[in-house]
């Protein structure tokens, strides 16, 4: 007997969706903190405890505490540690928030090395021209969070229209858009002075590539800024 696949498809398309990582280790850290009794106002163990603990890499630990902050469960300091707020105690939803902060950069860093590479080998004069002026932009206005923030945009949108793929541009404002409240809460805690220093390097050595019409270069300027962030925001140095 044929299987109805029309069946078989309805059913795999009403499933409903796997809990995202972050959540799933959330609500691990609330049981923790239930079979641990840990009292309102106290200290969570370090990150590198918790972690081993828990048996989940740092970058997963740092997006489920971020989402425990957004609901009120912990707050974390910087430079001091995480601690449970007065609700902790009891049970509480954890937020969805769409894709969690490294699902996010691990498909940036897929997409976009490639797509480094394709502007360098199409950018035309005009494109070249518009993404300096983003990176000059994001130099300009590096104390200014918000004017930075969009000229980061303007930056990774310009070497997208430079491939001169319109598909491809259309994918990296979605994953763009992807940077929900988790990632902007945990770049406000774990973002360094030295990666946004950083950042304007990586971002110098992407345009020089671009601008000399190396793709290979494109490729790994880009790669390498988007695992120095990761790493940095993951807790790996």
């Amino acid at each position: 007997m044929q299987p109805d696949t029309f069946t078989e498809s309805q059913a795999l398309a009403n499933r409903p969706p796997e809990p995202r990582m972050y959540r799933v280790v959330a609500e691990r850290i609330q049981d923790l903190i239930r079979q641990q009794s840990i009292a309102a106002g106290a200290r969570l163990p370090a990150e590198r405890e918790l972690a081993a603990s828990l048996r989940v890499s740092r970058a997963a630990l740092r997006e489920a505490l971020i989402a425990l902050e957004l609901d009120g469960v912990v707050e974390v300091r910087g430079g001091s540690g995480v601690y449970l707020c007065e609700r902790g105690s009891s049970p509480a939803a954890v937020p969805e928030a769409g894709a969690g902060p490294f699902e996010v950069l691990t498909a940036r860093s897929m997409i976009e090395t490639e797509v480094a590479a394709m502007a360098a080998k199409n950018a035309t004069a005009s494109a070249v021209t518009a993404i300096r002026a983003a990176l000059l932009e994001m130099e300009r206005s590096h104390e200014d969070r918000s004017s930075n923030e969009q000229a980061d945009r303007n930056f990774h949108l310009a070497i997208a229209r430079a491939s001169g793929n319109t598909a491809l541009v259309g994918v990296v404002d979605y994953l763009w858009r992807q940077r929900s409240s988790l990632w902007h809460r945990l770049k406000e805690h774990y973002r360094t002075e030295e990666l946004r220093q950083t950042t304007l390097l990586d971002h110098r050595a992407i345009f020089d590539a671009i601008a000399g019409s190396d793709p290979v270069a494109a490729r790994s300027a880009m790669r390498a800024h988007l695992q120095r962030v990761t790493r940095t925001l993951a807790g790996g140095g």
